[in-house]
C-alpha cells in the first residue's frame, strides 16, 4: 500500500501571482489534485494512502495523517493559507516522523537482523515549493538543514531520518510574474538549484524546475510513474573492472580495462523493484540483505544503520547458481549506468557476486549473499539475493540430497558445521524455514540464537511500547502532544 504524501510549502511567499495572475499556492493545490486524477488511473491506487503536511510549526503542520480519511485530506488541502516561515528543514523531519511512527511497532526495520526488502512501506513524499530562502523566526539561512534530534523514539537506530522505501520528489516552482515573449522550450525537465535537489538526490529521488504550466503537466506525469514499490540501495564496486568484451562478446585481454578511472556505473544509488505476489497481493521473500556489522551477545547497543545499504560488486565473472527447491530472491534494478554497463556486456550466462562490507565475522568484505545478473533476453538486470555465502552451501546440500541422500556422514556434518560459523545469527531462522521446505528439518537446532545482547533486545522492547503508549495517551498532556504531533495516527 503505497503512502503519497504532499508537503506543501505554506510560506507567505506562495502568495505571489503568475502572468495569469493564479497564486502559487493555488498551483500547489491544483498539482496535487491533478496528481490524484492521474494516479487514479492504476487499478493499484486503490490502496493509496494520502497524508498533508504544510510548513506550519508543529504540531500543527500535519493536517492529514494516519487518522484522517480522504475526505478530510482534501477539505484541509482546499483551505491551506499562506502565511508562513520557509521552514522546509523543520517540515521535512516532520514529514518523516510521521511516515517512521508506525515502524517500531510493526518491526518492518528488523533492526540487528538483516534488512529484508520484501517488508517495505513504500513512500513518495512530494514537496511544492516555490524554492525561495529558507527562513527562520531568527535568520535567513542559505543551506537546508533538518532538526537532528526527533521526538520519535528509536530514531538514532537510523543515521539519516529517512528510510530505504521512502523518496523525495521536489516541484520547484519558477512560473513568471509577466507573460515570456520566447518560445517554449520543449523536452525533459532540469532539477532545479535550490537547497532541496541535495535532499531529494540523497533519499533516491529528484527535483524539477517548474517553468509553465505544461512542464508541470509533464512532472505529474512522471511523478506519477514513480509510484513503485521498491527500495533504494548503493552499489559500489570493489576490486578492479572487468576485461573489455569485443564485437563477438568475448573478452578482449588486450584492449585496456581503465581500472583506475571512476565511471558513472562504479557507484549508483538506486531502486530496486519489490513486485508484490500476484496471489496474495503482497511482496514475498525468504532472504535478508546482511547488516554491515556481526551481532555479538556482548554489544550493549546496536551500531546506528545507514539509510540505504551499501552493497559491494566484484566484477569477476562466475556461475549462477541455483539448486533445486532452495528458495531466491529476485529483485529487478531500476535502470542506471550500471544496468547499461551489464547489458552492454551480453554476458546473460555469467554473474557478479554481491557483499556487505563488515558483515562476516572472520571476513572484512564479507562472504556473498547473491549476485547481479543480466536477464537471459539482455532486458533488464536482476539483484539475485541467496543464503550468506552461498557458494559453500549450495554444493553441501547437492551432496546431501544427490550423494548422502539425506543420511549424512561426519565429514559432511563437519562440513556443513564450520558453514554455520560463517554464517550471521539472523540466517539461521530463514535457513531452517527453507530446509524444512527442502525435507531436511533437523539440520539446525531448533534453540536458534538471534545474536543480540538481552539489553538489545529489552530496549528494542522498550521503543514498541513506547510508540504505542504515545498512540493511546497521546491526548493525556499538553506535553506529549507536543512531542508527538497528535495527528500522527
Amino acid at each position: 500500500m503505497p503512502i503519497l504524501l504532499f508537503l506543501i510549502d505554506t510560506s507567505a511567499s506562495m502568495n505571489q501571482r503568475t502572468d495569469l495572475g493564479t497564486s502559487y499556492l493555488d498551483i500547489a493545490k491544483g498539482a496535487v489534485e491533478l496528481f490524484l486524477k492521474l494516479r487514479a488511473r492504476d487499478p493499484a491506487s486503490r490502496g493509496d494512502r494520502y497524508m498533508l503536511v504544510t510548513y506550519d510549526e508543529p504540531p500543527y503542520c500535519i493536517k492529514a495523517g494516519w487518522k484522517e480519511n480522504h475526505a478530510t485530506f482534501m477539505s484541509e488541502l482546499k483551505n491551506l493559507q499562506a502565511s508562513g516561515l520557509t521552514t522546509l528543514g523543520q517540515a521535512l523531519r516532520s514529514s518523516f516522523d510521521l511516515l517512521n511512527l508506525n515502524r517500531l511497532i510493526s518491526g518492518i526495520d528488523n533492526y540487528g537482523q538483516g534488512r529484508n526488502p520484501f517488508f517495505l512501506e513504500p513512500s513518495i513524499l512530494i514537496t511544492i515549493t516555490d524554492g525561495n530562502k529558507l527562513t527562520s523566526t531568527a535568520s535567513v539561512q542559505e543551506e537546508l538543514h533538518l532538526p537532528l534530534n526527533s521526538p520519535l523514539p528509536g530514531s538514532e537506530l537510523t543515521k539519516e531520518p529517512f528510510r530505504w522505501d521512502q523518496r523525495l520528489f521536489a516541484l520547484v516552482l519558477r512560473l513568471p510574474g509577466v507573460a515570456s515573449t520566447e518560445p517554449e522550450q520543449l523536452g525533459s525537465v532540469p532539477t532545479d538549484e535550490s537547497a532541496i535537489t541535495q535532499m531529494c538526490e540523497v533519499t533516491g529521488g529528484r527535483s524539477y524546475c517548474v517553468r509553465t504550466q505544461r512542464m508541470l503537466n509533464q512532472c505529474l506525469e512522471s511523478l506519477v510513474q514513480k509510484v513503485q514499490s521498491g527500495v533504494v540501495i548503493n552499489f559500489e564496486k570493489t576490486g578492479p573492472d572487468p576485461l573489455p568484451v569485443g564485437e563477438d562478446g568475448l573478452m578482449d585481454s588486450l584492449r585496456p580495462s581503465n581500472s583506475f578511472a571512476a565511471q558513472p556505473w562504479h557507484s549508483c544509488h538506486k531502486l530496486i523493484y519489490v513486485r508484490p505476489n500476484s496471489k496474495t497481493g503482497v511482496p514475498v521473500g525468504h532472504w535478508p540483505i546482511p547488516e554491515s556489522f556481526w551481532p555479538d551477545q556482548n554489544l550493549p547497543s546496536l551500531p546506528p544503520r545507514t539509510s540505504h545499504p551499501v552493497v559491494r560488486f566484484s566484477c569477476i565473472d562466475c556461475e549462477p547458481m541455483v539448486i533445486d527447491k532452495l528458495p531466491f530472491d529476485k529483485y529487478e534494478l531500476e535502470p542506471s549506468p550500471l544496468t547499461q554497463y551489464i547489458l552492454e556486456r551480453k554476458s546473460p550466462h555469467t554473474c557478479w557476486q554481491v557483499f556487505v562490507t563488515s558483515s562476516g565475522k572472520y571476513n572484512e568484505l564479507g562472504y556473498p549473499f547473491g549476485y547481479l545478473k543480466a536477464s537471459t533476453t539482455l532486458t533488464c538486470v536482476n539483484l539475485f539475493v541467496m543464503p550468506y555465502n552461498y557458494p559453500v552451501l549450495l554444493p553441501l546440500l547437492d551432496d546431501l540430497f544427490k550423494v548422502h541422500k539425506l543420511k549424512p556422514n561426519l565429514k559432511w556434518r563437519q562440513a556443513f558445521d564450520s558453514y554455520l560459523k560463517t554464517l550471521p545469527p539472523y540466517y539461521l531462522l530463514p535457513l531452517k524455514k527453507a530446509l524444512r521446505m527442502m525435507g531436511a528439518p533437523n539440520l539446525i537446532s531448533d534453540n536458534l540464537d538471534c545474536g543480540l545482547s538481552y539489553s538489545v533486545i529489552s530496549y528494542l522492547k522498550k521503543l514498541s511500547q513506547q510508540v504505542v503508549l504515545v498512540k493511546t495517551n497521546k491526548q493525556k498532556s499538553f506535553a506529549l502532544r507536543s512531542a508527538f504531533p497528535y495527528s500522527l495516527v
